[in-house]
């Protein structure tokens, strides 16, 4: 029997439902919260101390930890949230941590940089380039290599021949750069009446330093992040980080721009394309409590944070902040969580609030504040409609005649308009005209998207690609492959032709990513650009100052769901591009192209009636129990063999117990059948909005193990109904 002083239950970043126990070895003191690494198998793994407790005399062998990270402990907050989210997902709690522990190099040693400046040597030979060189270093600045010889205009290697000869000393500099401490008067705007009232509001929110929950209604161009700013200078000015969640990385850019213009210091940014350096250096900073201000992605709220004090969640209806892929969460619904666990208040920002947002403001379990009018300008865009029904279009094209029209007067009178069609690619659809085949992706239940650009064909599913075939791959026939329906390349194709003379560029995920995004929402900033054509990715927060004119191709499109938010969706998505015209000095309008004329949605939008159209969409959610009102989880089992995956379903569903307040709906075939080259099937929980839809999966399928190629997914509150 061993009777050690202490057991460290240490939680690893693998799909494991609790902690491992390990001996803490004597001489090594841990608490609770402490990074260690710990053996695991053959294996070595590094995971946080759950809990540390007295040792039992025992039987069983215990292995020991076998390091103790130098970093700042996980703080309590942060393991609540952790442990909240797994129980709430029905993830297994160490999924939740890998979402932590995503920067390895975060617990090695820091590797630290060398720079150069002039040393007490004189060169043997001294050439132009050298003397180049020598002349920088003179003035005083310690710089690395690169920096140093890009300001004098040669290569790395001249530098590090001066250093070998020591014309140049070596200076070690900090591993990392330091965080700047935010200077909350840098940069503060001049508010309005109405913005000074929403800021001296949400500033009272964040003094009383309890949770809290705001939205922030605000119209399009009102102003709303320069409110939030003043509620974040709150925060930091009691010595708290604060964290700015954005809904696509392309913001990010902008904004860090934005944050730094008001706070007189770089923010740290967090999002998926940042180099492994500085991950490293945002996750150590967030950890230690150095990073004040974070603008990141949904992921930014697993940094490890240490005295987290205000989430501010801009355009917080937005889809994107829910993740399909791994643990499903929602980044807003988990950043009021975090704020509930921490007892500090969060602010939800929108133009196009969620009906969920909505009614939590109805159930007075948030506050609201409202910014009615633009900022400098009372007047929203005006929105007219076009009755496509009634148009005549020539073959191949998507532009009404009006509609043109109007794109063109815009551009001869040197202001920009933006074409806006949700859907990426050239055309959605291929097919042979004379069979009717239509091409398919080999792995997925879905068609092949043409992308002209990039010459292939993609499915925006798997990703799978491959070049158009000049063949009918069924009849063989040569030269009859035509595309079906309009993409966003295809728009622009038409463009050219009809508006010879624009300046044209396209704003899509697929094409314009990192830099070249950053260049052209630049050159559409400062006019460059007069004619934008877009898909969602134009509706998000961009400030273009010259644009008058926003052209929605296809109003329709995203009203072609079964996903219940279709219609909040749509709307939202309409009135948030409507919105991206006439924020400068000139009004602006919007006109909508609209098959369906008469539908609810493009009657409020035309008369701009957004409450009127949210209600409606109450009462229909409300009446059927659908979210808001009630609760719903999805289940998705997926396989190899289809008739496997079909069985196993079916088993599924027959286990299901009865429960007051509970429906089972299903199986049915997956809309999307195949994705990947697996079977798809459905289950859909559905219950009143008290009932403990958690409690109930957990004891359904308690029993439930999966075998071979099947896989059992679930999703608590899902938003991707494909």
């Amino acid at each position: 029997m061993t009777t050690d002083s202490a057991i460290a239950d240490v939680l690893l970043p693998l799909s494991l439902p609790q902690a491992y126990s390990y001996r803490v070895p004597e001489g090594m003191v841990l608490e609770a919260g402490d990074y260690v690494e710990v053996p695991l198998g053959p294996r070595r793994v590094i995971g946080v101390v759950w809990e540390v407790r007295p040792s039992v005399p025992t039987n069983m062998k215990m292995r020991d930890v076998l390091r103790h990270f130098d970093l700042s402990p996980m703080t309590e907050t942060h393991r609540k949230f952790v442990d909240w989210l797994a129980a709430y997902y029905l993830e297994p709690t160490g999924n939740v941590l890998r979402m932590v522990l995503r920067v390895p190099t975060a617990f090695e040693d820091a590797k630290q940089n060398i720079a150069y400046r002039a040393g007490p040597e004189k060169p043997a030979k001294l050439t132009v380039q050298r003397q180049r060189v020598l002349d920088v270093a003179a003035q005083g600045f310690a710089m690395r290599a690169p920096e140093l010889a890009g300001a004098a205009g040669v290569g790395v290697s001249v530098v590090k021949a001066l250093a070998k000869a020591g014309a140049l000393q070596e200076v070690a500099l900090p591993a990392h750069r330091a965080f700047a401490e935010p200077d909350l008067n840098a940069g503060g705007l001049h508010l309005n009446k109405d913005q000074t009232t929403a800021a001296a509001a949400l500033r009272q929110m964040v003094a009383t330093r309890i949770h809290r929950v705001t939205l922030l209604d605000g119209v399009t161009g009102s102003g709303k992040t320069e409110v939030y700013f003043e509620a974040m200078a709150a925060s930091l000015a009691s010595g708290k980080q604060v964290l700015l969640l954005l809904p696509e990385i392309a913001l990010t850019a902008q904004f860090l721009a934005r944050v730094e213009n008001r706070f007189g210091c770089e923010p740290a940014g967090w999002h998926s394309d940042m180099r492994p350096r500085e991950r490293e250096r945002v996750w150590r900073g967030v950890a230690e409590g150095k990073a004040r201000i974070v603008v990141g992605a949904r992921s930014a709220l697993f940094l490890p944070w240490a005295k987290l004090g205000l989430i501010v969640v801009d355009e917080e209806h937005e889809n994107a902040y829910k993740q399909d892929e791994g643990v499903p969460y929602h980044a807003r619904d988990m950043a009021v969580l975090y704020g509930s666990v921490g007892k500090f208040p969060v602010v939800l920002s929108s133009a196009t609030p969620s009906l969920e947002s909505l009614v939590n403001v109805d159930r007075q379990r948030y506050g609201i504040v409202k910014l009615k009018d633009r900022h400098g300008r009372p007047e929203l865009p005006e929105t007219t409609r076009i009755d496509m029904t009634r148009e005549k279009l020539d073959a191949g094209t998507w532009l009404s005649t009006p509609l043109a029209d109007a794109v063109t007067q815009t551009l001869a009178s040197g202001d920009q308009a933006l074409l806006f069609l949700n859907r990426r690619g050239f055309a959605p659809l291929t097919l042979c005209r004379t069979c009717g085949h239509r091409l398919h992706c080999p792995d997925c239940a879905a068609a092949m998207v043409e992308h002209r650009f990039k010459k292939i064909l993609m499915c925006h599913h798997c990703g799978h690609k491959e070049p158009v075939p000049k063949a009918c791959p069924e009849c063989q026939t040569e030269g009859d492959m035509v595309p079906v329906g309009p993409g966003i390349e295809r728009l622009a194709e038409e463009a050219v032709k009809r508006f010879p003379d624009a300046r044209i560029a396209i704003l899509s995920s697929d094409l314009s990513r990192g830099q070249i995004l950053r260049d052209t929402l630049r050159e559409v900033e400062d006019g460059t650009v007069n004619l934008v054509i877009g898909t969602q990715l134009v509706a998000k927060g961009h400030h273009f100052p010259h644009l008058t004119l926003v052209g929605v191709v296809d109003a329709d499109l995203a009203l072609e769901s079964s996903d219940p938010r279709a219609g909040e969706r749509t709307w939202a998505l309409l009135a948030q591009v409507a919105g991206r015209s006439g924020r400068g000095a000139k009004p602006g309008r919007a006109i909508v192209q609209t098959y369906v004329p008469q539908h609810p949605l493009m009657q409020a939008l035309l008369k701009g009636d957004r409450d009127a159209y949210l209600n409606t969409e109450k009462i229909i959610r409300e009446n059927a129990g659908l979210p808001p009102n009630g609760r719903l989880a999805a289940l998705v089992i997926s396989g190899v063999d289809a008739a496997e995956t079909e069985r196993f379903a079916h088993t599924i569903a027959n286990t299901a117990p009865m429960a007051e307040g509970i429906t089972v709906l299903g199986p049915a075939p997956a809309p999307i059948a195949m994705v990947r080259g697996r079977t798809r099937w459905r289950l859909l929980v559905k219950s009143k909005r008290d009932v403990n839809i958690q409690g109930f999966l957990r004891e359904w399928l308690k029993h439930v193990k999966t075998k071979g190629s099947l896989k059992l997914e679930i999703d608590v509150d899902p938003y991707n109904f494909l």
